[in-house]
């Protein structure tokens, strides 16, 4: 591989309102911020909550910060005096640091950053192996020490990687952040909503293009094929192909067996790494929600993020009290035979799963010499996804619980997208007085774009 891994930094987002989506992130899903950049032609704001990090980028030539926004972040702007970077950045005051400022038509997921250890041989193998380098190796300072990147385009989409050395850097977040006087490494969290890390990232990308992303991971960043259901087969993945649903879900993950394996941002040093999962339309059910993305988004990307808890039911009351709209499953799904005693054996309240959507799922590859069925004793998988957070019907947010479960839950799967797609279905329905949308066409050069 080219690139050895070491941890998940953070993700960005680039979004033409940035004041309702830091006010959604705040006051909604309970992040808070923790540091900014902000600058006459750049705003950078960073959230935090237990070490899932997200960085909201103002897309370029938007409206400046202003009201509740503005007041909250005036005292975060960096000092220019205590900030040194690269001759790169300074004549490009524009850009954004860590990151490309793409010039994108709609809001976006665009940037997963990973730590790694040697930025500029990283860089360079990448280079030679045909990966397009955006921004050169680049060296950012101030007094808590130095910080060394470099960003490289994926081939899904605009998706890009930002890789970071920050060995040599002792401050709370980066060079060029002002942060708040608060020590995050010791935040009141609140246990109402504790969400501790990144669980998964889901992309969307277009017909028979999954096999070309899984090699271009393995190949440059060393990651490996999961297998999302045990009966999975190798050559199709995890094919969801009824009930006018046609999809096919791949999923891999950082290559732990290899000789610097990527280290989950977790307090927990036994939560699973976060993996990558792929989804595609199949042609036969029709168009589907991965359809409606390729349309609206314009491109291949990131559809959704798992946020992982540790106690979904009340991540999931605290964030619908505070105005989190979730998709809801089928109603079938808690009525069907064995479903209500699968959940009540877990330890769990049928009513309470419904009220919000939350989704249960059992491991049913269990130790056979297991003989008890407690709660204690039984792996199994929570899930539920929120509605999209952006104007278009492109990215959302998933909550996941994990006990003892290290996969998605074949059960899970098929109503967590079943739920989806009767919503992209009433919302067509609900537009078809405006013309009904063409049905997008992305060849497989565009994965390259």
């Amino acid at each position: 591989m080219a690139a050895y891994l070491s941890r998940l930094h953070h993700i960005s987002l680039h979004v033409s309102n940035v004041e309702k989506l830091a006010n959604d992130l705040v006051s909604k899903f309970k992040f808070h911020l923790f540091a900014a950049r902000l600058t006459d032609k750049s705003r950078q704001l960073a959230f935090k909550k237990g070490t899932a990090v997200f960085v909201v980028n103002e897309r370029p030539n938007q409206r400046s910060l202003n009201g509740e926004l503005q007041g909250f972040t005036d005292k975060y702007s960096p000092d220019p005096q205590q900030v040194i970077v690269s001759k790169y950045n300074q004549d490009s005051s524009e850009k954004c640091l860590y990151d490309i400022s793409p010039h994108y038509s709609v809001d976006t997921v665009s940037n997963v950053c990973f730590e790694v250890e040697d930025v500029d041989r990283s860089s360079e193998a990448l280079r030679h192996l045909g990966c397009d380098v955006l921004v050169p190796p680049t060296t950012v300072q101030d007094d808590s020490g130095l910080v060394t990147y470099s960003v490289v385009k994926s081939i899904v989409g605009n998706v890009c990687h930002t890789l970071i050395d920050r060995r040599k850097y002792d401050g709370i977040f980066l060079p060029g952040f002002n942060v708040t006087v608060k020590d995050c490494n010791v935040e009141d969290e609140d246990l109402s909503c504790p969400i501790t890390h990144f669980d998964h990232i889901t992309y969307v990308c277009p017909r028979k293009t999954t096999h070309q992303v899984i090699r271009w991971y393995e190949k440059l960043f060393g990651f490996q094929r999961f297998f999302i259901d045990s009966n999975e087969d190798v050559d199709e993945g995890f094919v969801i192909n009824q009930e006018g649903i046609g999809l096919r879900l791949t999923a891999m993950e950082y290559w732990k067996c290899s000789t610097a394996g990527i280290i989950l941002p977790s307090v927990n040093k036994k939560d699973p790494d976060c993996k990558f999962v792929i989804a595609e339309s199949l042609p036969e059910q029709g168009r589907n929600q991965v359809d409606t993305f390729l349309e609206q988004h314009q491109a291949p990307g990131i559809q959704h993020i798992g946020l992982y808890t540790n106690n979904i039911v009340s991540t999931a009351h605290v964030m619908a009290e505070a105005g989190v709209q979730f998709f809801s499953p089928p109603p079938a799904y808690y009525t069907k035979v064995g479903k209500q005693q699968e959940i009540e054996e877990a330890g769990h309240n049928p009513q309470m799963l419904a009220q919000h959507g939350i989704l249960l799922d059992t491991d049913l590859h269990q130790d056979p010499s297991s003989e008890t069925s407690s709660s204690e004793n039984r792996r199994y998988l929570l899930q539920v996804f929120t509605k999209p957070i952006f104007a278009e019907d492109t990215f959302f947010l998933e909550l996941i619980e994990r006990r003892g479960a290290s996969g998605f839950g074949e059960g899970n799967i098929r109503a967590l997208w079943k739920s989806v797609q009767v919503y992209m279905d009433n919302e067509r329905e609900y537009s078809q007085g405006e013309g009904s949308p063409e049905t997008v066409q992305i060849s497989h050069s565009k994965l390259l774009s």
